[in-house]
């Protein structure tokens, strides 16, 4: 196999490296935060991810929201970034994660040590250096499953 070739733009390695920083912060439990990821979002940015955090509309809330799941899966963690490119101003993202829901109870479910792994893709656009837009497909409910937590959370339609 031979050497491989960049061929983005400085710009789009840049964007690249925000992407990174951004899913770091927001995928470490002991940093993730609105505050922590602040500095690497434009203002008015929107987050949209309608069938899994219907009620997160912006990327500050999801680095909140998601610190509150990894609560309850304290040793979440990357295991790959599977695809991981960029053209002009967007950077898609599908990765691998896993963890153990080995934190605090899910509702009335306490820890079980159980293990899951899933994977999500995050598509990215990026304005005057800062994220403007983030749109996440998440396997919820395959996560979900493995940890023997109530599907019913994954319904869009409830009742």
């Amino acid at each position: 196999m031979g050497e491989m070739i960049n061929n983005y733009t400085p710009q789009e390695q840049k964007n690249i490296e925000l992407v990174k920083e951004y899913m770091q912060i927001a995928y470490d439990p002991k940093r993730a935060s609105a505050e922590a990821v602040g500095h690497l979002c434009a203002s008015n940015n929107r987050f949209i991810a309608p069938t899994t955090f219907p009620n997160v509309h912006t990327l500050e809330e999801y680095a909140q929201d998601h610190g509150e799941i990894m609560k309850q899966v304290n040793d979440l963690h990357f295991v790959s970034f599977d695809v991981l490119f960029a053209k002009e101003d967007k950077v898609c993202l599908r990765y691998t994660a896993e963890g153990s829901h080995s934190g605090q109870p899910h509702g009335n479910i306490f820890p079980t040590g159980k293990k899951a792994q899933w994977t999500a893709t995050g598509t990215f656009r990026v304005e005057n250096g800062k994220l403007a837009e983030f749109i996440k497909d998440w396997n919820k409910l395959s996560m979900w499953e493995q940890f023997g937590w109530p599907i019913e959370e994954c319904l869009t339609q409830k009742g």
